[in-house]
């Protein structure tokens, strides 16, 4: 079990739609109403219409290796036991301006530091999963 990660608070009024569903297995993006646009990460005004009334829409989980990384020590305790590890950003098949990160798994079930890094590629498609680490249940990604 990963112990020790630095997590999100699941009580930041502003995230929380985002983490609850997380934890129900679905991917959610901000959406503000005046401009219709898809906003990551969660702010409180849209950036476009500059109004304030948004929604939260659940996406399809699909998208594409935009970038990736692979941390090596040194680096924090927790994380430092893992490494190498990945950690991808993914563009949504809803609006690639969207990027969220995580890590490529090669299973659901699967460790963050399972997949040979030179295997990575640039705009593979890929789907969304979602782990509980210490009560939170974060998007993680596999290969679709």
């Amino acid at each position: 079990m990963e112990t020790g990660f630095l997590l999100p608070t699941l009580e930041d009024p502003l995230t929380r739609p985002f983490w609850e569903g997380c934890a129900r297995g679905e991917l959610l993006v901000q959406r503000f109403v005046a401009s219709g646009r898809l906003v990551w990460p969660p702010r409180p005004m849209d950036p476009h219409s500059r109004t304030l009334d948004h929604e939260w829409e659940r996406v399809s989980g699909r998208g594409t290796v935009y970038s990736y990384v692979v941390p090596h020590p040194p680096l924090l305790p927790s994380y430092q036991e893992l490494a190498p590890y990945n950690v991808i950003l993914v563009t949504l098949d809803e609006d690639p301006s969207i990027r969220m990160v995580g890590n490529l798994l090669a299973t659901p079930d699967g460790a963050v530091n399972e997949i040979d890094p030179a295997t990575i590629r640039i705009g593979a498609p890929v789907r969304a999963v979602f782990q509980e680490v210490d009560g939170v249940h974060l998007p993680r990604w596999v290969r679709a």
